[in-house]
């Protein structure tokens, strides 16, 4: 088993100036093998567990939207900005872990899922040591972060919670939804650059605004999910179309559907509250969302909220490092298309 720092491949992040995107890949380089070293144990097979899902891949986007944020400040080298940045990708991945427990998920980044591999109690187990590293490495960063990182981690949790409750009788399924992305995700990715600001120096009102732009695009970027969920072709998009509205996920173009009242999307609404295992049923209500006014709908909302993150950015100076910020929320939106 190895446990060596993989070399970063394509950012995550769209970053056109070449200078910037090398100081990105170095430091995300530096982040990597500090990871690796965070996820060691004392006992073999804890750092076996541990390291499983960290040597399978994956995005990197938080600790890299940390360094990206880190860029506005004086110091963007400080070394408690590479701390931050292992911070945030322990806390995913500790997530990670107890999310597959959660939806028994089989494979998590093409590889068999921890509670696949082992059992549940050694996945839960597993998340609840990283949590237990990303927490030491946050206390070396001070009180304050300690404070954030804890409001964090109770947002993150919280939305999982509400993931699994049906909204009350009296309250919008919507803003239900958008209540559970705003803990699961939009959480983690607004702390990720309220880390890469502070702790570069940068000044408190650029930390406010970096914080509710990762609310906005953290949010934003699984809401395009749920929009390619149904229109997405597999050749292009690499996922089976309709894999959420199969297994009865709610997703933003089907809650907005749901609000209809139209006589003539009954046998939509029909399909919606029924069994859509069934490939026939499916089949058509793939098709019937498809042409539905509430994909254009879900799809206008992400933009907006993109534009809306691009506004926040206008106390940042121009040059590459907001020009990335901006392509990225641009990128959210295109996604939807």
């Amino acid at each position: 088993m190895s446990t060596g720092s993989q070399p970063p491949g394509d950012l995550f992040l769209p970053v056109s100036d070449p200078a910037l995107e090398q100081r990105l890949r170095t430091r995300l380089g530096l982040v990597e093998k500090a990871l690796s070293g965070h996820v060691r144990s004392r006992a073999p097979f804890v750092t076996e567990a541990a390291s499983h899902l960290l040597e399978a891949g994956g995005k990197r986007f938080r600790p890299l939207l940390v360094l990206l944020a880190a860029e506005v400040g004086p110091e963007p080298d400080a070394d408690d900005v590479l701390t931050a940045a292992c911070v945030v990708e322990l806390t995913h991945l500790a997530s990670l872990y107890h999310d597959d427990v959660m939806d028994e998920a089989a494979v998590r980044r093409g590889a068999d899922s921890a509670n696949a591999r082992w059992d549940n109690h050694v996945a839960i187990l597993t998340g609840d040591f990283l949590f237990a590293r990303s927490s030491e490495l946050t206390a070396e960063l001070g009180r304050d972060a300690v404070r954030i990182q804890s409001e964090t981690f109770a947002k993150l949790v919280e939305g999982q919670i509400l993931e699994g409750v049906e909204p009350g009788p009296d309250q919008d399924a919507v803003a239900h939804h958008l209540d559970v992305l705003a803990g699961k995700t939009g959480a983690l990715i607004a702390t990720s650059a309220l880390y890469g600001a502070r702790f570069s120096g940068a000044s408190p009102e650029v930390e406010q605004a970096l914080t509710a732009y990762g609310d906005i695009v953290g949010v934003a970027f699984q809401l395009s999910d749920d929009i390619l969920d149904i229109a997405s072709d597999s050749v292009e998009s690499g996922k089976t179309p309709g894999t959420d509205l199969r297994e009865g996920i709610p997703t933003l173009p089907v809650l907005l559907a749901k609000r209809s009242t139209d006589p003539a999307d009954a046998r939509l609404l029909a399909l919606l509250e029924g069994d859509l295992t069934d490939d026939g049923r499916h089949a058509e209500a793939l098709g019937l969302l498809r042409a539905h006014p509430a994909l254009d709908e879900a799809r206008r909302y992400v933009v907006q909220r993109a534009h809306e993150a691009k506004a926040l950015l206008a106390v940042l100076p121009e040059g590459p490092v907001r020009q990335a910020l901006e392509d990225f929320a641009d990128a959210v939106a295109v996604r939807t298309a």
